[in-house]
């Protein structure tokens, strides 16, 4: 019943039944008044000619004075017809004119306004719709500004590193020994690296990243991740634990984003994972939401996340201690990446922690069990 069209519709059916009690109240009132001036000219003649033109019958006059009240009867009548017309249209207008305002605020660039419409028609969650879209496009600017401003802070570091130690060397002033080109091969390293990703990423957000599908052997997937990153675990005595279910059909995915996945999560877990810890990976299939997925749990025994900081690991450039640098703790768009590519995959991530005993994060994949 909040419809403009109910509106419409009430607002004229009341009209024409209000026009319709007045025409017949007002007309049945006149013409009482005018048959009985005919009635009493019956028995005076020459009163009711002064009252109308001398040379005319009182039946004429009868006519005349009836017509004259119909005419005001229907003048009266315009007033409250226009006033309730001007109501209507008020309603609407105004708040699609505070829209119109608004929407040309946001063309000039001043995101976040909103318009204040109580109604519960059309025009009031067109008003609900717009200033969740203004709010939405006041965030994204938002976040569009932090991520340009994280991602020069990311370049600005490796390039301003190079640039000084390429300078030191040609001044004399940095020897040009194999460990300090080493370092800055790292430096480039990273800083190729670092780009690469932000390319994925902003290709994946924009859905222009497209996968080139086949049949992969998740188990011998996991063993070729877990064997290129085995250094790493030595190097910090970590334990590898690997647990595939048995028997898992290839699963139709993009081989190189999925090994993209597995070397972020792991790369994860090490970095945050004291010595002599453990990084887990298991593998199961589940049944959830009538359809068969296949699980990825990549677990660690470090450090874990707290809650406060739990909701926000999936978001670009943002780490738990901003003190980290990025050898310590990454470039910070990693785990974005995960997500991405996660859903790219038509699946999803989620995460577990608890501070001090690890982080668990889990992958779901849509799996049929059919794919042999």
């Amino acid at each position: 019943m909040h419809s403009i069209a109910w509106k419409i519709a009430g607002l004229m059916f009341l009209s024409i039944v209000a026009t319709v009690f007045l025409l017949v109240y007002l007309a049945n009132v006149q013409m009482t008044v005018h048959l009985q001036e005919y009635l009493q000219s019956q028995h005076f003649p020459d009163a009711l000619r002064t009252m109308g033109n001398a040379a005319a019958s009182p039946e004429e006059i009868l006519l005349t004075n009836i017509h004259h009240s119909l005419y005001g009867v229907g003048a009266l009548l315009l007033i409250p017809g226009l006033l309730a017309s001007y109501l209507l249209a008020r309603s609407i207008t105004v708040p699609l004119r505070k829209l119109a305002n608004a929407a040309d605020d946001i063309s000039r660039g001043q995101y976040g306004r909103g318009v204040s419409v109580k109604s519960r028609s059309e025009v009031g969650r067109l008003a609900e719709a717009f200033n969740s879209m203004s709010r939405s496009l006041a965030g994204h600017q938002k976040n569009r500004r932090q991520f340009l401003a994280a991602v020069v802070h990311e370049l600005r570091t490796p390039l301003a590193i190079i640039r000084g130690n390429l300078e030191g060397m040609v001044d004399g002033m940095v020897e040009k020994s194999e460990e300090n080109l080493h370092s800055l091969c790292e430096e480039a390293d990273h800083l190729n690296r670092l780009i690469t990703d932000l390319r994925d990423l902003s290709l994946a957000e924009t859905g222009q990243l497209t996968l080139e599908k086949e049949r992969v052997d998740i188990s011998e997937l996991i063993s070729r991740a877990a064997n290129m990153l085995e250094p790493l675990f030595l190097e910090k005595g970590l334990l590898l634990h690997l647990q595939t279910a048995p028997d898992i059909p290839p699963l139709p995915a993009d081989a190189r984003r999925l090994n993209q996945i597995l070397y972020n999560l792991l790369t994860n877990a090490i970095r945050h994972t004291p010595p002599q810890g453990t990084v887990s990976v298991i593998t199961r299939i589940s049944n959830a939401t009538d359809r068969a997925w296949l699980q990825i749990r990549v677990s660690d025994t470090g450090s874990g996340i707290t809650a406060v900081d739990l909701p926000h690991i999936f978001e670009h450039f943002y780490r738990a201690d901003p003190s980290r640098d990025k050898r310590s703790g990454g470039s910070g768009i990693g785990l974005a990446i995960v997500k991405q590519l996660t859903e790219l995959h038509s699946g999803r991530v989620e995460v577990a922690s608890t501070p001090g005993q690890g982080t668990h994060f889990t992958l779901y994949l849509p799996f049929n069990g059919h794919n042999h």
